[in-house]
């Protein structure tokens, strides 16, 4: 971990992973929603992406917004600035292909766009912020609602009944779900070997990137932190929000969707571990 959150902070907690990618590296972000000022700088992250020789990908949204159709998202990524520092690969943008899912009890198989099977190396970018949903969005949601397709978003949302549509799900089905297609990713890239997870804790909102229209953050930065297990860096996460004098309210909205439920299910069929250790980088 480190509080210096610039070009240079990400760099030194990447690089204290002592990670080195493999074949075709997918950078994996969120493009944010047209309107939404808090997903991750181009600036912030151009030495990082183009260190690695990064693609940034992303799939299309399942509740329509600006990012639901190929065209119209890579559109938002050139305003936003993403085009500029690296290619933008839609992953869905063909369509889906299928990952099984082991272990799971909510899902038996995951849709993944297409595109993601070009890729050997991932490193999981997340801006770690507040979720209408899951509560909270980190390296488990990245990876997990962040590389479903679009009916594969559905496919989470609604507990594996519907690809069709993300409405209806019952809450603790979807978190579950969510841990489960997590584990899908992670199994498929070398049973974690070939995946990374960098969070940063900057406005820190209780809404979503995908968000038009977000709320004002209301509490500070906090820093990046960065791990080898998306369990283990979300829950630091989660609890130096908990730590923070200003946290009440996102504390208040993991609260209210029982989001820690989708760590409790993640360590529980094997994604990794809540139990970890922070190191400083700043001393």
């Amino acid at each position: 971990m480190t509080t210096d959150i610039s070009p240079e902070g990400l760099m030194a907690v990447y690089e204290a992973l002592e990670w080195q990618p493999t074949g075709n590296v997918a950078v994996k972000l969120s493009t944010g929603e047209a309107g939404n000022t808090h997903y991750l700088s181009p600036d912030l992250i151009k030495d990082l992406v183009q260190q690695v020789e990064g693609t940034i990908v992303e799939c299309n949204t399942a509740y329509g917004g600006s990012r639901a159709s190929t065209a119209m998202h890579l559109q938002v990524a050139k305003d936003h600035g993403f085009t500029a520092i690296a290619d933008v690969d839609i992953m869905d943008a063909e369509g889906s292909i299928s990952l099984p899912v082991e272990g799971g009890v909510r899902l038996k198989e995951n849709f993944v766009g297409a595109n993601f099977a070009n890729y050997d190396s991932v490193l999981s970018l997340s801006h770690f912020k507040g979720h209408a949903m899951g509560g909270f969005g980190g390296s488990i949601k990245n990876i997990a609602i962040g590389i479903a397709s679009s009916e594969g978003k559905a496919w989470i949302h609604s507990g594996g009944t519907s690809r069709t549509s993300m409405w209806g799900g019952e809450q603790n089905t979807f978190l579950e779900s969510m841990a489960e297609a997590g584990k899908s990713i992670s199994d498929y890239l070398g049973n974690g070997e070939r995946i990374v997870y960098v969070n940063v804790m900057n406005h820190l909102s209780v809404d979503c990137d995908c968000t038009g229209n977000p709320a004002k953050p209301d509490m500070h930065d906090i820093g990046i932190l960065a791990s080898t297990d998306p369990v283990a860096l979300d829950q630091a996460c989660m609890d130096l929000v908990y730590a923070a004098e200003d946290g009440q309210s996102l504390i208040q909205r993991m609260e209210s969707r029982n989001g820690i439920l989708t760590l409790e299910h993640a360590e529980k069929i094997g994604l990794g571990s809540r139990v970890y250790t922070l190191v400083s980088l700043d001393n």
